[in-house]
């Protein structure tokens, strides 16, 4: 049985899968949550959210992602960060996942990755699970109704969490298993019933496919000035950095929260939803985010909640600290209609730093910019991955290691290019801890790092009076309005000057070992600029 609206030409035969009970081919949201409630999926919150829990997996699986080892790719894969796949595994896996479906019930979404018409890719999802129907279907681009009767897929995405890989038989390590092909521009996802899968899924693909284009994927979120396009703001980080919570400006426009590229002449949204922490979220602190957690359609995932009046508890965190909320990008009221800025004219790399060593803000120089990129220092925190119950400090290359299948240069080479043709100012921001590291210090104040972003944005940060930073080098102010001047010295703020010295000698080493990777493969300008261990 079929159901829905699809391309006649490309239904689920002509992308191998056959023998299917029943497809259900791009249905709306109303429809994919009547299935969901069906099927027993989760349940109806407050304002018709969907209520989801994901199981065991309550965060992504990166050691359980491989990379095809095929001959169109061999030279071009980060294989180090990617683990490869035998083509023979990879085949025996597709041969036993599509059995495993046959008789099943399955939805279909075709979908856009990437705002811009000239560089978006048309990806089908194949999911077991009606409500990651719904996920997906939020989380990227949403054709046109016209748009699906010639729909062809440029690669297919298929999600089947009943199904257990065998490393054994499949050359993956558990029964948790997300292979890529790029060949057969297909990707199969096993194992899992974790959403945020499927579009890490989408972005790793446009991540190896858009550099061939001159174009910079980027693991950040943006915004523009209101009315000035020209006026674009990217931020990078990882998750936990703050990358939701501060593009989410009301006085600037938002064109997303996460994934982003970076073309001659635009700057544009992968997708068309956020996908964004709940934890300790507020209606004081963040009451535009808050209110999409009672709204139609959006997927609460993973949080606790009352089983009587439906009401969420946002700091309870028993299930993950990684509980989140996925809503589509116009329930936020300074949401972009299309998704589409001008050239950036800041770039702000957002650290989470848990040894409480980095100031607020610090103005980098391109050669600096450059440095930090590839460094992408941070800290993991709890459940964004399996495993991570607390912060831990972490180098993740361009600020997104786990989503880049080539080499970090290539993705360097791009944004020191695109910098040095557009001349953007970068900042290096740190959201983490101050007056002590992580379990003696407290979290920098949302408030501060707020008015300091405002600064650096609006340009008045330029003209404040900098200090060079005794550690890194980079120029940090030493006041700024409506900010407490105390944070903008890290080292003030700790109760003892010395134990700070020492964390700080720590990190700078740290830092210094962790580059040591990259030094045959960066300018000597940028060479200059990395840290070196005492």
């Amino acid at each position: 049985m079929e159901t829905g609206r699809v391309n006649p030409a490309f239904k689920l035969e002509e992308t191998g899968i056959s023998g299917v009970k029943t497809a259900h081919y791009n249905l709306l949201e109303p429809a994919l949550i009547q299935a969901a409630l069906k099927r027993g999926e989760g349940e109806l919150g407050n304002g018709g959210a969907f209520l989801v829990s994901t199981g065991e997996y309550t965060g992504r699986s990166p050691k359980d992602k491989f990379v095809v080892d095929e001959p169109s790719v061999k030279d071009t894969i980060w294989w180090e960060n990617n683990p490869p796949m035998a083509m023979d595994a990879f085949e025996q896996l597709k041969t036993d996942m599509y059995a495993h479906m046959q008789g099943g019930e399955y939805f279909v979404q075709d979908l856009f990755g990437g705002a811009d018409p000239e560089h978006r890719l048309n990806v089908r999802m194949v999911t077991e699970l009606a409500w990651h129907g719904l996920f997906i279907r939020t989380m990227l681009r949403r054709p046109e109704a016209s748009e699906l009767d010639d729909f062809i897929p440029g690669f297919t995405v298929v999600n089947c969490p009943t199904f257990q890989a065998d490393p054994a038989k499949h050359g993956c390590r558990s029964e948790v298993v997300i292979a890529i092909s790029f060949e057969q521009k297909l990707i199969l996802i096993g194992g899992t019933e974790y959403a945020g899968e499927n579009k890490k899924s989408v972005f790793s693909i446009l991540n190896y496919l858009l550099p061939e284009k001159g174009i910079m994927p980027m693991h950040c979120s943006a915004n523009h000035a209101i009315g000035d396009t020209d006026d674009t703001a990217v931020f990078f980080g990882l998750s936990g950095t703050g990358k939701t919570t501060l593009s989410a400006d009301p006085n600037r426009v938002l064109l997303g929260d996460d994934e982003h590229g970076w073309s001659d002449k635009t700057t544009f949204n992968f997708e068309g939803g956020c996908y964004a922490k709940t934890i300790n979220l507020s209606a004081e602190a963040e009451p535009e985010i808050y209110a999409t957690t009672h709204k139609f359609g959006t997927v609460i995932e993973n949080m606790v909640y009352d089983p009587y009046t439906k009401e969420l508890d946002f700091d309870d965190d028993s299930l993950t600290a990684n509980m989140r909320c996925a809503y589509p990008l116009h329930y936020i009221s300074n949401a972009s209609d299309d998704s589409i800025g001008g050239q950036p004219k800041n770039i702000i790399m957002l650290t989470c730093d848990a040894f409480g060593v980095l100031p607020p803000i610090a103005r980098l120089t391109p050669a600096q910019a450059m440095y930090h990129f590839l460094s992408g220092f941070t800290s993991k925190v709890a459940g964004t991955e399996r495993g991570v119950t607390e912060p831990q400090p972490t180098f993740s290359t361009c600020f997104g290691s786990p989503f880049m299948p080539r080499r970090p240069e290539v993705y360097g080479a791009l944004l020191r290019d695109k910098i040095a043709a557009n001349g953007a100012t970068c900042w290096l921001v740190n959201t983490g801890w101050t007056g002590g590291a992580y379990g003696t210090g407290s979290r920098m104040p949302i408030k501060a790092t707020r008015g300091l972003l405002t600064a650096a944005l609006n340009g008045s940060l330029n003209n404040v009076e900098f200090r060079k930073d005794a550690n890194f080098g980079f120029e940090v102010p030493v006041a700024v309005d409506e900010v407490d001047n105390a944070l903008l010295d890290p080292k003030s703020t700790w109760a003892d000057a010395q134990a700070y010295d020492e964390a700080a000698a720590k990190l700078v080493g740290m830092f210094s070992d962790n580059f040591e990777q990259y030094e045959q493969y960066v300018s000597e300008d940028v060479l200059a600029q990395a840290v070196k261990a005492s």
